[in-house]
């Protein structure tokens, strides 16, 4: 019996441990709670550096394409995907209800309503998406691969929204929601916030008590472009610098411990989780 128990003891033990050296080096259990983290370490692992203010056209980003080929265009996944209520025939939804997260307008009529990108098509090519190629900027504004890309919102809100970016509009309710949807869409996208927008972020998480999960990333490819005015030239993947400096002057980074690959490449001076921020 005594040995029984010793063995349960060490089994114990042994689960601790693991448990302790997840925690401690960064990698959390899977399935556990400790998946999440504070906002505020994904908004710090953002790239801080000021827009481009030239060259963006909606024309760029082919948008309510039907990329996995189901037949059903993006605006209707989307309002598939956020119906309240309502069954799915096809492509469409019967008896659908949505309502709008931004100012809690609901409605039957899907029509009522728009797709939101929720950084916005502009902002996003400010931020970063300049230098993507074609194929990248379709996958941007069809990205049904995390639910906080695009969400269905009364059209009012939406246009009130306009392409501005947390510093210049924010919804009259949900704030701490909308601000880790804003962070989390930006570090999928490996997009960059300028300094007022980092600022307003900040403010808001800080009365946030609740974690997030770390953003599945995407895939981007880059073209070969001449930087519109206020960005700075990249092309291709990280070639594996010296130094973070060397990457960051060169536009690549940040990279997160356990998500990115490059994150070995970097010495983790202030051991956060996160190089080249």
């Amino acid at each position: 019996m005594s040995g029984v128990l010793r063995g349960r003891s060490s089994v114990r033990i042994s689960l601790v441990a693991v448990v302790m050296a997840a925690l401690t080096f960064g990698f959390a259990p899977v399935g556990s709670a400790a998946t999440k983290v504070d906002p505020i370490r994904i908004l710090n692992s953002l790239p801080v550096s000021s827009e481009a203010t030239s060259g963006y056209s909606r024309a760029l980003f082919s948008h309510w394409s039907d990329l996995d080929a189901d037949g059903c265009d993006t605006r209707e996944e989307v309002l598939i995907q956020e119906r309240v209520s309502g069954q799915v025939s096809g492509c469409k939804v019967v008896n659908g209800k949505w309502v709008s997260q931004f100012d809690g307008v609901s409605t039957t009529n899907s029509s009522n309503f728009d797709i939101d990108h929720f950084v916005p098509l502009k902002e996003a090519w400010d931020s970063g998406a300049w230098r993507w190629d074609r194929g990248t900027r379709q996958r941007y504004a069809n990205d049904l691969g995390y639910a906080l890309s695009l969400i269905a919102v009364s059209a009012s809100s939406n246009r009130s929204k306009g392409a501005r970016d947390p510093a210049q509009w924010l919804p009259n309710q949900n704030r701490c929601r909308y601000a880790k949807s804003w962070i989390g869409v930006k570090f999928r996208w490996r997009l960059s916030v300028d300094s007022r927008e980092k600022r307003s972020l900040d403010r808001i998480l800080a009365n946030c008590s609740e974690r997030m999960k770390i953003p599945p990333r995407a895939s981007t490819k880059t073209a070969t472009l001449t930087a519109p005015s206020g960005g700075t030239s990249q092309a291709g993947a990280d070639p594996r610098f010296g130094t973070c400096g060397a990457a960051i002057k060169a536009g690549f980074g940040p990279y997160l411990k356990g998500t990115d690959s490059q994150y070995s490449w970097y010495i983790d001076r202030d051991r956060d989780g996160v190089v080249c921020e």
